[in-house]
């Protein structure tokens, strides 16, 4: 494939879009329409390539791909695409995808209107300073109304949306007018061919064969074969072996050249090596100079990862590694526990992305799995002096050194149809949430509000879906760090603390939350010959309290008839044998009890 595109017929464009508003499938259509791939190789989401990708219908990782089309005025332009997530969970592939391109496609469904996720993502294209094509999907709908859809597009984000294309994705009406938009409203990309190699480190993963494949998109210069190049912010060198562009599949050019977004392979052997956001150059420049790179992902929710057999604790590890090569996102460290053995502490970009990753382990490594409850950081303000992060609330110091603890709040936008907006303020007032904004978009309420992570984290995404039948749309981003009245809530099972079900809740609710664990632990764990106590404290206290019946055998059943003493004597007998069994007896959790203690949410 050639690559000698003048500069000025480059066009350089990412997709976005709320999820489930269709960018994948007009993705499949563009692809389609310039005939980029064989009709026969053609199927749907052809860019989301894993297996879990495509039956929940969601984009995790951002793609890339190049087309070659012919416009109407018989010139032809080398348009590079990226598809981008459209999930909260996976703001940062938009980020990074944003960063090496131009010019945003929004779509926008004709029938369901703006949503809390357009926002988000349009304001970060808006950040990188894009020219953006409103694009209408779904014109085939009978419930589409594209110019209730373009008023609203022109009062909410301000941008002019009389000249918005109308598509349906799904049938391919109107995607030849998407291409010659991209053709004619997006600007081509700066840069010098002739000047020194400068490329933008955009992603890495990696191929059991080729090792580390690294997506840059180049700046100034040439990128060619045999090329030594280095790494600014790793310091690292490397002989570059291939260099190529993705038509979705791999193909090999002889260069990548400025204005153009492509990968190369050099002998890498780890994704670590390879900073998000690095500067690329030739390795006799001295003078080179970073560009501004993006912001490194930084997890916000954390949960510990066990094997239900022990034995498989060198698997985990090694499935965690070899996952970690093609998702950098994720943080991972040894922790043991004394309830579930050996396994990991876990970081991740939020629920979904835990749920990803734990899906991911257990289809593809054939792994069993049991996490414990998400938790947030938590900064700790000791007696002792410097403030640290606490990422495990079995790890919090005693209650007499700390002095107050910070956890972080957020910044949650909502959308949510009139007669489901009173259901959402209680569950945000439920949450200790603060109204910041309350505004109308047409006939739905755009409600911003400030809430603390940890009431979001357990089941507020689930709770909000149900109390709205599906139709709210949620975007949250990181606000601030506040002082809050926190405590640990821990559970003992027969006087044993059970760490694995230890969490940090608000004073307010902890008492509720450690009564709904015990009711739920009292169905779950098995009788046993002797009365097996199961309770909640906050510090020494204890807040709730269930009991676990014991087993009993009739000792009695041998005395036919004669004195009562008899029988009062084996009854007291077999009292001090439960006592001392209690006192020496160690109850088994079974891991059945974890998983659906742990699944408490706030029934």
């Amino acid at each position: 494939m050639s690559t000698t595109f003048p500069i000025t017929h480059i066009r350089n464009f990412s997709i976005v879009a709320h999820i489930d508003h269709g960018k994948s499938t007009l993705a499949d259509r563009l692809i389609e329409k310039t005939g980029t791939m064989e009709k026969r190789d053609l199927k749907d989401q052809m860019l989301d390539s894993m297996d879990i990708e495509r039956e929940r219908g969601i984009t995790i990782k951002a793609q890339t791909v190049r087309l070659i089309y012919k416009a109407r005025n018989n010139e032809t332009y080398e348009l590079n695409l990226m598809d981008t997530p459209g999930h909260v969970d996976f703001a940062y592939e938009v980020s990074r995808s944003l960063a090496a391109c131009e010019g945003s496609i929004l779509v926008v469904d004709a029938s369901q209107g703006v949503e809390a996720q357009t926002l988000a993502n349009v304001y970060l294209a808006l950040d990188n300073s894009h020219e953006i094509i409103p694009v209408l999907n779904k014109v085939d709908l009978p419930a589409a109304d594209p110019q209730r859809v373009r008023d609203q597009i022109e009062d909410v984000i301000g941008l002019d949306a009389q000249d918005a294309v109308l598509i349906s994705a799904k049938t391919g009406l109107g995607v030849e007018e998407v291409l010659e938009a991209i053709v004619h409203r997006l600007p081509a990309p700066t840069g010098d061919r002739l000047a020194p190699l400068k490329a933008l480190l955009v992603d890495s993963w990696y191929d059991a064969y080729l090792g580390v494949v690294i997506l840059v998109r180049i700046k100034d210069g040439v990128l060619k074969t045999g090329q030594k190049v280095k790494m600014l912010a790793t310091h690292g060198s490397y002989l570059v072996e291939q260099v190529g562009v993705f038509s979705p599949k791999m193909v090999v050019t002889k260069s990548l050249e400025a204005g153009e977004i492509g990968f190369f392979t050099a002998s890498i052997k780890h994704v670590s090596d390879c900073q998000i956001g690095d500067t690329i150059g030739d390795e006799r420049n001295d003078r080179l100079e970073a560009l501004p790179g993006f912001k490194p992902s930084i997890p916000v929710v954390f949960c510990g990862l066990f094997p239900m057999d022990s034995e498989e604790y060198g698997r985990l590890r090694e499935s965690l590694e070899r996952l970690h090569l093609n998702d950098a996102s994720f943080s991972y460290e040894a922790e043991t526990s004394a309830a579930l053995g050996f396994g990991f502490r876990c970081g991740f970009l939020g629920l979904l992305h835990l749920e990803i990753i734990q899906e991911r382990l257990e289809r593809e490594f054939k792994l069993d799995l049991i996490a414990t409850a998400p938790s947030v950081i938590y900064k700790i303000h000791t007696s002792r002096g410097d403030p640290f992060e606490l990422h495990n609330p079995a790890d919090m110091p005693d209650a007499g050194e700390i002095t107050h603890i910070e956890e972080p709040w957020i910044k949650a936008t909502v959308l949510v149809p009139d007669e489901y907006l009173g259901a959402l303020l209680t569950l945000c007032a439920e949450r200790r949430g603060e109204q910041i904004d309350l505004t109308y978009v047409g006939s739905r309420a755009m409600v911003i509000y400030r809430l603390p992570l940890n009431e979001v984290v357990f089941d507020f995404y689930d709770r909000l879906k149900s109390l709205s039948r599906g139709y709210a749309s949620f975007d949250y981003q990181p606000d601030s760090y506040r002082e809050g009245d926190l405590v640990k809530l821990s559970i003992m099972v027969n006087g044993e603390p059970v760490d694995a079900l230890s969490m940090i809740a608000h004073k307010n609710r902890a008492e509720g939350r450690g009564r709904v664990v015990c009711e739920r632990l009292k169905t779950l764990i098995p009788r046993q010959l002797f009365k097996i106590a199961i309770q909640a404290a906050i510090g020494g206290r204890v807040v709730a309290r269930e009991t676990v019946a014991a087993l009993r055998k009739d000792v009695t059943a041998k005395c036919y008839g004669g004195d009562i003493s008899r029988k009062k004597k084996l009854l007291d007998k077999q009292k001090e044998g439960k006592k001392k069994m209690r006192q020496f007896g160690k109850v088994e959790i079974p891991q059945k009890a974890f998983l659906e203690a742990l699944k408490m949410g706030d029934s």
